[in-house]
């Protein structure tokens, strides 16, 4: 039977409105609406007009209800900034990263998660606690996708090409979810991860909302990847924007985020501060960062296709197994993909009792 929520997940995901749509097929708002809440079907004609129209297989439209994240469920930065069309876009590419976890996760052993609640730390005690419990110590970390995905963080990309939309992250089933836009800068890319993480730790079960949330969230990855006994020891004196340009490549941070952490530990005063935020917009490194850093990608994607290569399995099978379109499929997975269409290669898991295989990750440090 067709299905009016996935009817209504891919309209989202395809940035449209109910009227937009309804504009779209030529049809009245009022027959999208009755579509999606189910009180009436549309017709075969209408249904592969429908599908034609969104860009997804006839098929995604008949199957069981999608689980989706829900915007107070999920963190996002700028969220008040955020066009409502975006953030269900985001939103809907979540449901179809749950959708392709759950195809993985039936084949594959994927790690469980080792995400302590620390809702009673502040953001900085929250940093020196996971680095501690994780044996990271005063060290940078080396790849943050990495090190997300060894302690069971199912981390996905997305291909938003819009500026309101950084990441998101979710809790479900006692799984915990990152979303990384990939259009955003490698810099931007690693401090989303860690301020996602932040949020998984900080505000599992509820808590701040809103700015104080995303302030908390932003102060604890500043912390986790730029300790500070590591950051004093490199930098005990601040001289100018060329020393900050140089150093910065120790934690694979932007320019911008150095600067505001040298601030926040004391390193530079207010005037020094505002003259090298100054300076750095001047010379234009908010959106061009100098001393660029090689874009993190996924560590457990690269594996699981590996896999599924030396099976014969290709991305259209997993786009027809799940009735998506394979563009979807590739912009959830850091664009390795193209993986499953080179012929030969072989595993690096070992195959378990119902042919899937056990990943054993070691840390991302």
């Amino acid at each position: 039977m067709f299905s009016g929520r996935r009817l209504g997940l891919a309209r989202r995901r395809r940035g449209l409105s109910k009227k937009g749509f309804a504009e779209v097929l030529g049809v009245h708002p009022r027959t999208v609406l009755r579509w999606e809440d189910g009180d009436r079907l549309p017709d075969e004609r209408e249904a592969a007009r429908v599908a034609d129209a969104l860009g997804f297989p006839p098929e995604f439209f008949v199957g069981p209800d999608i689980d989706e994240p829900t915007a107070g469920a999920a963190s996002f930065r700028s969220l008040s900034a955020m066009p409502a069309r975006d953030r269900d876009a985001a939103l809907a590419a979540g449901a179809l990263g749950f959708l392709l976890g759950d195809w993985v996760e039936a084949r594959f052993n994927l790690p469980d998660h080792d995400l302590p609640d620390l809702s009673l730390e502040t953001p900085d005690g929250a940093a020196r606690v996971l680095r501690e419990r994780w044996g990271i110590g005063e060290r940078p970390v080396s790849n943050m996708v990495h090190l997300l995905e060894a302690k069971g963080v199912r981390v996905f990309s997305m291909a938003e090409n819009t500026r309101t939309v950084d990441a998101f992250s979710t809790w479900r089933r006692e799984r915990a979810y990152v979303f990384l836009n990939s259009q955003k800068s490698a810099e931007r890319q690693r401090f989303d991860a860690a301020h996602e993480l932040g949020h998984l730790v900080l505000h599992k079960h509820g808590g701040p909302h809103g700015r104080e949330a995303e302030d908390e969230a932003q102060r604890f990855a500043s912390a986790f990847l730029m300790p500070e006994a590591d950051v004093l020891a490199a930098i005990p004196v601040v001289r100018d924007l060329p020393q900050l340009v140089a150093a910065k490549r120790r934690w694979k941070v932007s320019v911008a985020a150095l600067n505001t952490r040298l601030h926040r530990l004391g390193l530079t005063t207010e005037w020094q501060y505002r003259t090298l935020a100054v300076q750095i917009q001047e010379r234009g490194y908010r959106t061009a960062e100098p001393e660029g850093i090689a874009r993190e990608t996924s560590a457990v994607w690269g594996k699981v296709f590996d896999a599924l290569r030396a099976e014969g399995t290709t991305k259209m099978r997993i786009a027809e197994d799940l009735a998506l379109p394979v563009a979807e499929v590739e912009n959830l997975v850091f664009g390795l993909a193209h993986m499953l269409t080179i012929e030969g290669g072989g595993a690096h898991a070992a195959p378990r009792a119902g042919g899937g295989a056990h990943l054993r990750l070691v840390s991302g440090r």
